[in-house]
């Protein structure tokens, strides 16, 4: 059973904190010819002038390792612009004012003179391994900034609390606070977005939105994705740290959070440290509340698939996983005894990209309805984002049997890509859907002891073939 939605493209408008006094006039992009840059952020860049073209007076300065001339930055910068399908007027503006320099990223002198070459004020950009980002951010201490310089980073935002602690510590002597932009796209994510709209526009859900009445959460991530040539950064990292910590963590702050007063930055982000202040390992014991799982070969959609420590750049001694599971609690009024299951993993045989709210079952079914009556479940799908509501309805055929439905319909995809509407926020110096350096210190503490137990081999790692859906036994 579908129903059609009356503005099938309608998107909750984001009202974060005014443009900053002082404007960004450059995006400086250090790291300039990774695969980061040319991938996502240039043309998310190029998505956002297309949709307001009244920003095509930035300036984009391409820095790297690479000793390329201007022309040779600019056919790469057109490649990009054209495969993410951005309209010719777009690429036109930006090649007209664009450069490129060399520089070495961890050297304050070249930074001082990227920072020099652009226009007050500069969005210094770092599209580089969290370990360079950090020896740059080091080398800036020597650099003056600008007002109104903005500092983005990508995560993960350290290696654990304490060093998460300490770039929290240098970047407060670089910029303030709000002129940090910890990037999660997750949090521009239509379906991330939507779920706003979905928690205080209506009514209905709002009562029953505690544990009075959920029994838990899943918030799943699975993809049938393998390495796509990433082994150099996910081997290190692994499912645990790449999605779980990072990604999922925020969506969970958004979908267990408080009301809110406004959508502004202030209000968004305080809501989400409260829900990460609060959430522990279910029952404290990391070990038993947590799984992790490693591909083997299979096949995947006709792909034969290598097992996972046979794949190019990976290094079977780091024991990573593909495939990781941790249950949290939210030590909270409204939450406390509702288990949240975040999980993430590769390889899996059919993807699935949701979260998922059950709700407790019905206290008394009246004698005389038959038929299985499962609890009401409220799905958020991301990507292509939807809606669903499971029920149970009278039978078509049996008046007096309970048959299962799902009232579902298609969400807006959103005006820009994830990485478009952060690097919107980042240009209007508005941090809305940056990650707040609190709350990162706290995303690294809520998982530290998982990570601790899974060096200890206190979790045990399973296995799975490529194509399936993990291993025989883990919910689904």
């Amino acid at each position: 059973m579908s129903i059609s939605s009356a503005t099938p493209h309608s998107q909750l408008t984001v009202q974060g904190a005014p443009a900053s006094d002082t404007p960004i006039s450059t995006l400086v992009l250090l790291g300039a010819s990774g695969d980061l840059a040319s991938r996502l952020l240039m043309p998310a860049l190029g998505k956002l002038l297309d949709v307001e073209p009244e920003r095509r007076g930035i300036e984009l300065l391409g820095a790297g390792a690479e000793a390329w001339d201007d022309q040779t930055w600019k056919d790469h910068l057109k490649a990009s612009l054209s495969a993410g399908k951005v309209s010719d007027d777009t690429i036109d503006a930006l090649l007209a004012t664009t450069s490129y320099q060399q520089a070495d990223v961890t050297s304050a002198e070249d930074l001082g003179r990227l920072v020099k070459a652009a226009k007050p004020a500069p969005a210094l950009y770092f599209a580089l391994p969290p370990a360079v980002t950090a020896k740059a951010c080091d080398a800036l201490e020597h650099v003056t900034l600008p007002e109104g310089t903005v500092l983005v980073l990508e995560k993960p935002f350290g290696t654990d609390v304490a060093s998460a602690t300490a770039l929290n510590a240098r970047l407060s002597t670089l910029v303030p606070e709000e002129r940090t932009f910890r990037v999660d796209h997750f949090l521009g994510r239509s379906t991330v977005l939507n779920l706003l709209g979905v928690r205080f526009a209506n009514r209905i859900l709002e009562p029953v939105w505690n544990n009075q009445h959920v029994a838990s959460v899943d918030i799943v991530f699975d993809e049938s994705l393998t390495l796509e040539g990433r082994a150099g950064y996910y081997d290190k990292a692994g499912a645990l740290i790449d999605m779980i910590q990072s990604h999922l963590l925020q969506v969970m702050a958004v979908v267990a959070m408080n009301p809110i007063g406004a959508v502004s930055a202030f209000d968004l982000r305080e809501a989400k440290a409260d829900v990460l202040r609060s959430c522990r390992i279910w029952d404290d014991d990391p070990a038993a509340s947590s799984r992790r799982a490693r591909y083997t070969a299979g096949t995947i959609g006709g792909r034969d698939v290598p097992d996972y420590v046979k794949e190019p750049g990976v290094d079977p001694a780091r024991g990573t996983e593909t495939l990781a599971e941790v249950t949290l609690e939210i030590d909270s009024w409204r939450w406390s005894g509702v288990p949240f299951r975040l999980r993430s993993g590769k390889s899996v045989g059919v993807a699935r990209k949701e979260v998922v709210v059950t709700f407790k079952g019905v206290p008394h079914l009246p004698t005389g309805l038959t038929g299985a009556c499962e609890p009401d479940r409220l799905r958020l799908v991301m990507g292509p984002d939807a809606i669903a509501l499971d029920l149970n309805v009278n039978g078509e055929d049996d008046p007096m049997g309970i048959d299962r439905v799902s009232l579902d319909t298609q969400l807006g995809a959103g005006r820009l890509p994830a990485y478009g509407e952060v690097l919107a926020g980042v240009l209007d110096g508005d941090p809305l859907l940056a990650v707040r350096g609190d709350t990162a210190v706290e995303c690294w503490r809520i998982i530290d002891a998982v990570l601790d137990a899974w060096a200890k081999d206190e979790t045990p790692m399973q296995t799975y073939a490529a194509g399936t859906q993990g291993p025989e036994g883990w919910p689904v």
